[in-house]
């Protein structure tokens, strides 16, 4: 055999014994792994459970752990990585939502008197609130308001319309409860939508036993009429707060007992009718800019006139920041808004069923296998979700090679440092490497998302745990360890 035939033989059977060292590393490594997580899910919360697991390695793809990774579960809010990542494949990052206007057919006189009606025109701005500070005034309202005062605007002689027709009036999604409506993450899905559709309420007790908790309503409006009957307790008493609100009232109550010595007390209640909300918190600003409106505030769906001109306009944050409030906080509302807009991107059309349809699409033009599930909603509140382990890695794979690959992974909640996932791993390896959405219902947990391991292999994961029947805090606990073992991996 000539010397360059046996360079060519030794150089093939050292390739070979890499690569079948490699494989028997590999091999030991899943082994090894999958003997650690079966023994975590050996724990009595997994006993009557329901378990849906899929590790890969996110370069190759390769499974390192799997179990029934094509059961049916209900993914809670990791259904939210559906929906933005189609979101964010429809319009970029860095696009900015239509502005939220007021417009209005009539002429402005020399008095500063607006002839006719003003309009208030929603289009599916999910942040028309102070949760970011980009505009003149932290509320965007009085922003509105201190533009058409600006503009030399003293009075409207007409109606205050606020109108939320670009969105079909489908504003409950599928299989949410009626115990949902009443809570700021039940809050009813429309184009015109206003700081969250939600009322923040605190309560702090008062100077002494049997005084009145003080109360403080955010955003400070006359939207909602809140009975306080809370008392302030004894300083060693125990705190009891109950809050209630019937289906479609504006009427809360708040009944029981605040400590003395206790922190302050706080609630989210979602407010019914949100076009006429949003109208009734401009109609708040204008008066504080002492501009009069002569006849009623209203909402409506009819067309609008043809005539229309702008007078005042707000616009919300680019997609990029929408998305990390959808994952990082978990915001149902806007997840459901950002599934309209598909619709509309998609179709012009933003019904249910056409914004259903438009993420399917995309789902299935990134190779998401999807054929068994069933969704329903944006969010993943909806009881009827049904998803798969293997679907949830399948995106997350996909989303890995989008030209706004970044974009997406940086919207993820990061394990012990922000979002839901902010209090979890901390002290952990884990912490600062787990990426990944979490989700939560009466009796289901689930995590997704990527992990930048020890030894720099980076890999995808989902975890869907239903049924289980002891306290969430067990399951949470468990899939922790699990991600704290695939960032440990150092091979």
């Amino acid at each position: 055999m000539s010397r360059s035939l046996r360079a060519v033989f030794w150089a093939a059977s050292l390739s070979c014994l890499v690569a079948a060292l490699g494989e028997t590393t590999w091999a030991r490594t899943s082994d090894r792994l999958a003997h650690a997580i079966d023994l975590i899910l050996a724990r009595e919360v997994f006993r009557p459970a329901s378990v849906a697991i899929d590790i890969r390695d996110l370069e190759t793809g390769r499974v390192l752990y799997e179990r029934n990774p094509t059961l049916n579960m209900k993914p809670a809010s990791t259904m939210k990585l559906f929906t933005t990542a189609a979101l964010l494949d429809a319009e970029g990052p860095e696009a900015l939502t239509a502005p939220t206007t007021i417009e209005t057919a009539g002429r402005l006189d020399s008095f500063g008197r607006v002839l006719g009606d003003i309009y208030l025109i929603g289009r599916g701005d999910p942040n028309l609130s102070d949760r970011f500070e980009s505009r003149t005034e932290k509320n965007p309202f009085d922003q509105l308001a201190k533009d058409l005062k600006d503009a030399g605007i003293t009075r409207i002689e007409g109606r205050l319309i606020a109108y939320d027709g670009l969105f079909s009036s489908e504003s409950i999604p599928d299989s949410w409860t009626a115990d949902d409506l009443v809570w700021s993450y039940g809050a009813e899905v429309s184009a015109l939508s206003a700081f969250d559709n939600t009322l923040r309420l605190r309560l702090e007790p008062g100077e002494q036993n049997e005084d009145a908790a003080r109360l403080t309503i955010r955003p400070a409006t006359g939207f909602m009429q809140i009975e306080n009957r809370v008392k302030t307790g004894e300083v060693e008493s125990k705190t009891d707060i109950a809050l209630s609100r019937d289906l479609g009232s504006r009427q809360v109550v708040l009944e029981g007992r605040l400590a003395r010595s206790s922190a302050a007390w706080t609630g989210s209640v979602a407010v019914p009718e949100p076009a006429r909300f949003a109208a009734t918190l401009l109609a708040e600003a204008l008066g504080r800019q002492g501009i009069v409106i002569r006849d009623t505030v209203t909402a409506s769906r009819d067309p609008l006139p043809s005539s229309l001109r702008p007078l005042a306009s707000v616009r919300g944050p680019a997609v990029i920041e929408q998305i990390r409030v959808v994952n990082k906080e978990s915001q149902n509302l806007h997840a459901e808004t950002l599934l309209r807009r598909l619709g509309l991107a998609a179709f012009k059309d933003a019904s249910v069923e056409a914004s259903l349809r438009a993420r399917e699409a995309f789902l299935k033009a990134q190779g998401v296998r999807i054929e068994d599930t069933a969704m329903y909603d944006g969010s993943g509140l909806s009881r009827s979700d049904l998803v798969t382990a293997r679907s949830l890695v399948d995106l997350l794979s996909a989303m890995d090679r989008h030209r706004y690959a970044k974009a997406f992974r940086d919207s993820l909640p990061v394990g012990g440092v922000d979002g839901t996932l902010r209090r979890r791993m901390t002290g952990t390896t884990a912490q600062g490497r787990i990426y990944a959405k979490t989700g939560s219902l009466r009796h289901v947990n689930a995590l997704a998302g990527y992990v930048d391991a020890v030894s720099g292999r980076r890999l995808v994961f989902s975890i869907l745990v239903n049924h289980h029947t002891r306290p969430s805090k067990e399951a949470l606990e468990a899939m922790d360890a699990i991600c704290v073992l695939l960032a440990d991996l150092r091979s």
